[in-house]
C-alpha cells in the first residue's frame, strides 16, 4: 500500500487492499502473514557474547585481583597465579551465564507483555496478538489502546490520538475519516492512527495499511521498548560500597607492607605475597555478581507468580510496600459479569445462570423484550463460544449484557448502528443510534444517577433509591433507556429529559476466592489494603465486606473527596478503606495523601488515565488482561492475570529478594573479614602465616563460588508474611550487620588460630597445621552458612538443618573438594598441604559447631531484647 493512504478515501484504501468492512478470511490473513511477515520491529541490538562475558571484568574488585595475579606471575609464584585467575575466571563465567539467563527472562516477558489487538476477521470479532496483523486487516480501537499497526480509518467516533511517539507533540489529536491533503505532515493526518500512538479517547475502525517496518514507526527506527539493564539503585549502591571498600583493602594492604618490610623485617617477597593474601582475603569479589543473580532469581520467580518485572528497582521495593491501593473488578473480583437482578416499572425479576452463557431464566415471566434489545444493541461486545465455555471479547459488563439479552430472546439480528455516543468517564452513558425493520432507536445505558434524570416519564427519587438499594446487594447498577430519534443522529441535548426509562440492571462479580485469603495475608503483614473503585458506594461497600477490608463500611466518594483539602484528605485516607465513584484524578491525590503519611504505596491501574498516578505510586502495577498499554508503559510490575493474590505473591517475592540479599552480604563480609583478620594477626605478632596465601586463595575461590552463591536461591522464610513492612529507606548494612562483622571476623580469628596453636604445640609440622587451620576457615564458612539462612528466627530448626537441595549440593561441592586438596598428593605438593587424621577432622567440625553455638546464642539475645 502506498504512504498516501491518508489522502485516499476509505473505498479506494479497501480496494487498493483488496479488503471488506467484514475483514479478511482466516485464510488470506495467513497468506499474506507469509507475504509480509509478522507486524513487529526489530530488536535493538544487544551485546554480543564476547562483550558481556568481557563485561564481567569491569569492577574495581576484579582490577585489584588482576594486580595481584600480575604481581605473583612478576614472582613466578606460577600456583598463587592460577588460583587468583581461576577465582577471577569462575566469578566471570557465572556472572555470564546468569546475566544471559535474565536477558532470557526479560524476552520471555517482553512476550508476555506482546501486543493485543481486537480485530474484524470472517466477520467475527476476534483478540489477536498484534504480530499477527496483516495489511486489510480491519482493526477495532478503544480507549486506552496502543494502535498496533499503521491504521486508515474508516469509522470513529469521537476518536482522539496521542502521537507524542511520533511527532513529539504532546496533546491527543482528534480523528476523523475524511481524506487529509497529500502534502499533509505526519501530525496533520487525521485520517490516520499511527502504529505505537495512543487512543485517549473514542472508538473507531481503521484498516491496515502497513505493518513491522513499514510502519511510520518503523521506517524512523525508532524502538519502543529495549531489555531493561540489570542494574538498581541497591547494585549500584553495593558497588560504590565494593569501591570505597578495595581502596580501603589497598590503603591498608600498603601499611602492612611498609610494616612488614620496614619494621619486622621480612624479607620482600615473602611480605609482598603476604599482603597479596591479605587483599584477595579480604576482597568480596564474588558480591556484585552474587546480588545480581539473586534480583534476576527473583524477575523469574515474580514471573511464575504472574507478576512481570518491568523496572528491576521495583523489587526492592515492592517488598517494602505499606498500603496496596487496587482497583475492585478483575483484580479483587473474578472479572465475569453477570446480570443477576432487573427492576422496571413492570416490577422485580431475577436473573439465573453462569458466566457469559446466554442460558438462563428469567423470574417471574413478564415482557423485557424492549429492556433485552436494549442490552444487545447499546453495546460493543461480543460472545464467543469455545467447546462448552464462553468468553467475552470486549467489556466484561458488555458481556454480560449480551448474555442477558440471549436469555430473553432479544438478539440484535435486522438492526444496524447508525450513530454512536461512546461511554467516556466523564459522562458516565453510552448512547447508540440503530436502524432496523421496526424504524430508528436511540438506546442509553449508564450510570443510574446519570441516566435516570435524563427520564422524563418516571420519578427520578424513587428510581435512584432503587438503584442505591440494589447497590447495597453488591450489585453493579445500569440503567437503560430510550427514544426515538429525530434526526440522522443522536442530538445529546435531546436526551436530557427526552429518554423513556426501560429500567434498572444490577451485575455481580464475585470476590475471587484466593483473593479473600491474599487481603488476610496482607493484614498479617502489616500491610493495609484500600479498594479505590469507579462503582457505586453501595456496590463497594458490600466487595470490601466480602473480601475482609478493615473499614469495609466507611466510604468515601469522588464527590467527597472533591470537598476535602489535601490537609484533610491526608487525615481521612488513613482510616478510610474504600473510595467509590472516583476519577483517576482521585488515584492521583489519594497516593499524595498516603505517602504524605510516610506511607510506601502500590497502585493498581489499567487505564490511560491511570498513568500519572502508577508513576507517583512507589510501586505502579498495571493490569495485564484489561490494562491499556499507557498503563503498562508506567508502571514497575504487570499482572498478568489481574488477580489481588499476585500482588500479595509479589510483595512475598520482594521480601524474599532482600532477605537473600541480606544474607548475602550477611555471610560474605563476615567471612572475609575473618580471613583478613587472620593473616594482620599474623602479620603483626611476627608469627607464621595460618594459612598460606595459596591456601587463601582456594578457600576464595571454593567458597565464594558456592556457597554465596547458594543463598541467592535460599525460599521464603516462614514468617515473611508476619513481619512488619520494611521502611524503605532502611540501609542495607544496619547497625546489627556491621556488628556481625566485627563478632563473626573476632570468632573466625579466634578459631583459626587457636587450632592452629594447638597443632603447633602438639608438635605437627608447619604444613600440616596451615593445612588444619585452612580447613577450619571453610568449616567455620559451611556454618555460618547456615546460620545466616534464618535473619529473624532462630537457625536450630528441622528446617534450617534440612536445608535446601543447592545448600547442600554446594555443601557437598565443597566438601569434596576439601578433601581433594587434603588427601590427593598432587595437590598436596600443589598447595602445601598435609594429610589430617580422623580424630583431627573430629575437632575441627567440632569448633565449627561450638562457633555456630555461639553466634546463635547471640541471635537469641538479640531477638530477645528486640521482642
Amino acid at each position: 500500500m502506498p504512504h498516501d493512504s491518508h489522502s485516499r478515501t476509505v473505498e479506494e484504501c479497501l480496494a487498493a487492499l483488496d479488503s471488506r468492512a467484514g475483514g479478511l478470511e482466516p485464510a488470506e490473513a495467513a497468506e499474506r502473514l507469509e507475504r509480509y511477515g509478522p507486524n513487529r520491529l526489530p530488536e535493538g541490538q544487544r551485546r554480543g557474547p564476547l562483550r558481556r562475558f568481557l563485561a564481567q571484568f569491569n569492577n574495581v574488585l576484579i582490577y585489584v585481583l588482576l594486580a595481584a595475579a600480575a604481581v605473583t606471575a612478576g614472582l613466578q609464584y606460577w600456583v598463587d597465579t592460577g588460583v587468583i585467575l581461576a577465582v577471577v575466571l569462575a566469578n566471570a563465567v557465572i556472572g555470564f551465564l546468569q546475566e544471559g539467563r535474565a536477558e532470557a527472562a526479560m524476552g520471555a516477558i517482553r512476550n508476555m507483555l506482546a501486543l493485543r489487538a481486537a480485530v474484524i476477521r470472517g466477520g467475527q470479532r476476534l483478540s489477536l496478538e498484534g504480530a499477527a496483523l496483516v495489511p486489510g486487516d480491519i482493526v477495532l480501537l478503544e480507549p486506552g489502546d496502543r494502535v498496533p499497526a499503521d491504521l486508515r480509518l474508516i469509522a470513529a467516533n469521537g476518536l482522539s490520538v496521542q502521537e507524542a511517539a511520533l511527532t513529539g507533540e504532546s496533546v491527543p489529536v482528534a480523528k476523523d475519516v475524511a481524506p487529509a491533503p497529500r502534502d499533509a505532515a505526519l501530525g496533520d493526518r487525521h485520517s490516520m492512527a499511527y502504529s505505537g500512538t495512543l487512543v485517549t479517547q473514542g472508538t473507531a475502525r481503521g484498516l491496515v495499511v502497513a505493518t513491522g517496518t513499514a510502519t511510520e514507526i518503523g521506517r524512523i527506527g525508532q524502538l519502543l521498548s529495549g531489555v531493561e539493564k540489570l542494574v538498581t539503585p541497591l547494585i549500584e549502591q553495593m558497588n560504590r560500597f565494593a569501591s570505597w571498600l578495595s581502596l580501603l583493602i589497598l590503603l591498608v594492604s600498603g601499611l602492612m607492607l611498609a610494616y612488614g618490610y620496614y619494621v619486622a623485617h621480612f624479607a620482600f617477597v615473602e611480605i609482598l605475597m603476604t599482603v597479596v593474601s591479605l587483599a584477595v582475603a579480604a576482597i568480596p569479589e564474588g558480591l556484585p555478581a552474587v546480588l545480581t543473580i539473586t534480583l534476576a532469581i527473583g524477575v523469574q520467580a515474580m514471573a511464575r507468580r504472574n507478576a512481570i518485572v518491568r523496572r528491576l528497582h521495583a523489587i526492592e521495593t515492592i517488598g517494602s510496600v505499606s498500603v496496596i491501593c487496587t482497583d475492585k473488578t478483575g483484580t479483587l473480583t473474578r472479572n465475569e459479569m453477570m446480570v443477576a437482578a432487573a427492576e422496571t416499572p413492570l416490577g422485580r425479576f431475577v436473573v439465573e445462570g453462569e458466566g457469559y452463557a446466554p442460558q438462563g431464566r428469567v423470574t417471574p415471566e413478564g415482557d423485557l423484550s424492549a429492556l433485552g434489545l436494549a442490552a444487545a444493541l447499546c453495546n460493543d461486545a461480543h460472545l464467543r463460544r469455545e467447546g462448552a465455555d464462553w468468553h467475552c471479547e470486549g467489556d466484561p459488563m458488555e458481556g454480560a449484557l449480551l448474555a442477558f439479552a440471549g436469555k430473553l430472546a432479544a438478539a440484535p439480528g435486522g438492526w444496524t448502528r447508525r450513530d454512536a455516543i461512546p461511554f467516556d468517564s466523564r459522562h458516565r452513558f453510552m448512547a447508540v443510534l440503530s436502524a432496523g425493520a421496526g424504524g430508528r432507536l436511540v438506546h442509553v445505558k449508564g450510570a443510574p444517577e446519570r441516566v435516570v434524570p435524563m427520564c422524563g416519564d418516571i420519578d427520578h427519587a424513587l428510581w435512584l433509591d432503587r438503584a442505591e438499594a440494589m447497590a447495597a446487594q453488591g450489585q453493579r447498577v445500569l440503567a437503560l433507556g430510550a427514544m426515538e430519534p429525530a434526526g440522522d443522529g443522536i442530538d445529546e441535548d435531546a436526551l436530557q429529559g427526552g429518554l423513556r426509562f426501560l429500567g434498572l440492571i444490577g451485575l455481580i462479580d464475585p470476590p475471587r476466592p484466593e483473593a479473600v485469603a491474599a487481603v488476610a495475608e496482607c493484614r498479617s503483614a502489616g500491610i493495609r489494603v484500600k479498594m479505590i473503585t469507579g462503582d457505586h458506594a453501595g456496590t463497594a461497600a458490600a466487595i470490601a465486606a466480602g473480601i475482609g477490608l478493615a473499614q469495609p463500611d466507611r466510604v468515601l466518594t469522588g464527590a467527597d473527596l472533591d470537598r476535602m483539602d489535601d490537609a484533610v484528605l491526608e487525615h481521612e485516607v488513613i482510616g478510610t478503606d474504600v473510595f467509590a465513584r472516583t476519577s483517576p484524578e482521585h488515584k492521583l491525590r489519594l497516593v499524595a495523601a498516603l505517602q504524605a503519611n510516610g506511607l510506601t504505596v502500590a497502585m493498581t491501574g489499567d487505564g490511560v488515565n491511570d498513568a500519572p498516578a502508577l508513576k507517583r505510586a512507589d510501586a505502579g502495577i498495571a493490569m495485564g488482561l484489561k490494562g491499556s498499554e499507557a498503563a503498562k508503559e508506567a508502571a514497575d510490575l504487570v499482572l498478568a492475570d489481574d488477580n489481588f493474590a499476585s500482588i500479595v505473591a509479589a510483595v512475598r517475592e520482594g521480601r524474599t529478594v532482600f532477605d537473600n540479599l541480606r544474607k548475602v552480604i550477611a555471610w560474605t563480609l563476615p567471612t572475609n573479614a575473618g580471613e583478613a583478620l587472620t593473616v594482620m594477626a599474623a602479620l603483626l605478632a611476627g608469627h607464621a602465616l595460618p594459612v598460606t596465601a595459596v591456601q587463601l586463595l582456594w578457600v576464595n575461590l571454593i567458597t565464594a563460588t558456592t556457597l554465596g552463591i547458594a543463598l541467592a536461591f535460599e525460599p521464603t522464610e516462614a514468617g515473611t508474611m508476619r513481619r512488619p513492612p520494611r521502611p524503605r529507606d532502611a540501609p542495607v548494612m544496619p547497625g546489627v550487620l556491621v556488628w556481625q562483622v566485627v563478632l563473626v571476623g573476632v570468632l573466625f580469628l579466634a578459631a583459626v588460630y587457636g587450632l592452629f596453636s594447638y597443632a603447633i604445640d602438639r608438635g605437627y609440622p608447619l604444613e600440616l597445621a596451615q593445612t588444619m587451620a585452612m580447613n577450619m576457615l571453610v568449616v567455620l564458612e559451611i556454618f555460618h552458612l547456615f546460620f545466616v539462612r534464618s535473619l529473624y528466627d532462630t537457625s536450630l530448626t528441622w528446617r534450617a538443618v534440612r536445608g535446601t537441595r543447592v545448600i547442600w549440593t554446594m555443601v557437598a561441592i565443597v566438601t569434596l573438594a576439601q578433601f581433594t586438596i587434603t588427601y590427593v598428593p598432587v595437590f598436596q605438593s600443589m598447595f602445601g598441604t598435609r594429610p589430617i587424621s580422623f580424630g583431627d577432622g573430629l575437632l575441627i567440625v567440632g569448633i565449627g559447631a561450638a562457633f555456630f553455638a555461639l553466634t546463635e546464642i547471640e541471635k537469641q539475645i538479640r531477638l530477645q531484647f528486640r521482642r
